[in-house]
């Protein structure tokens, strides 16, 4: 019998993908969106109305959820968003929505489905992370922060629920073409001093999205942690993904160094 999978943010990006890529494969796809009434004839799979941002919505989507089936397998935390923009021109409001959403916000739905899983003594937690959960760019210090900060939940809850069979893992993906750019919130200030180095920095994440791959690879990892009975915690993906890490944690300079001489051939 095949596995019920609910996948958060399903109606775009590798949410979308996952889904119906898995939805093919006979899995119960249950996806969420927070205007699944706008989406829902577009996809073969049910979605429900989910605001990962608010509590009483947290709520009533779980009790929503278990009126309608009788076991859940796996959960997959994909909602989020990217918040684009030098440390300092991002307004500290824009940075706690940041937060608020890719950490507070799965950590919450995390919670609350929790209890489901402890009682049937049994599930997978997968969550979508960044490569920048691993390291980290400039103009991304609050993506970056609330990517970091999900590894560190995750990584002591995997020891924590391990005796009730719970499985959590994540997945580092490196850029992919998804539509995390067009949907992006921009740091709202702009600060004189920085105007060279923001147009650098602009110049070379739209080159380097332009030449990112199609997230296939993404996709299969994710395959592969449904049908895995024992997965590993980390799971980078696509270029780059294991050996930026690796520079990073055994030489920070080497890894500054890189980064600083691969932006600056940007520098106009």
């Amino acid at each position: 019998m095949k596995q019920t999978i609910l996948i958060t943010g399903a109606s775009s990006g590798f949410g979308l993908l996952l889904a119906n890529k898995l939805h093919e494969s006979g899995y119960k796809i249950i996806g969420t969106s927070r205007n699944p009434e706008k989406y829902q004839s577009q996809v073969p799979f049910k979605l429900l109305k989910l605001d990962i941002n608010d509590d009483k919505s947290i709520h009533s989507f779980s009790k929503d959820l278990f009126s309608q089936i009788n076991q859940l397998d796996i959960l997959i935390n994909n909602a989020g968003f990217y918040l684009s923009g030098l440390a300092e021109e991002t307004t500290i409001e824009q940075g706690r929505k940041q937060l608020e959403t890719n950490f507070w916000g799965t950590v919450k739905l995390t919670n609350e489905l929790l209890p489901y899983f402890r009682k049937q003594r049994f599930g997978k937690i997968i969550t979508l992370s960044s490569i920048m959960g691993l390291i980290s760019l400039p103009g991304g210090a609050y993506y970056a922060a609330s990517k970091h900060a999900l590894e560190g939940y995750f990584r002591a809850l995997r020891f924590e629920v391990n005796e009730f069979n719970i499985k959590v893992s994540m997945v580092e993906p490196v850029g992919f073409k998804t539509n995390i750019v067009s949907n992006s919130m921009v740091a709202e200030n702009r600060i004189g001093d920085y105007d060279v180095y923001r147009k650098t920095l602009e110049d070379y994440t739209k080159d380097l999205f332009s030449k990112s791959e199609e997230p296939i690879a993404v996709i299969e990892t994710l395959l592969k942690l449904v049908e895995s009975k024992n997965p590993k915690f980390n799971h980078p993906v696509g270029k780059g993904s294991t050996l930026f890490p690796a520079v990073q944690f055994l030489s920070f300079k080497t890894f500054e160094n890189s980064i600083i001489k691969t932006i600056n051939k940007f520098k106009k």
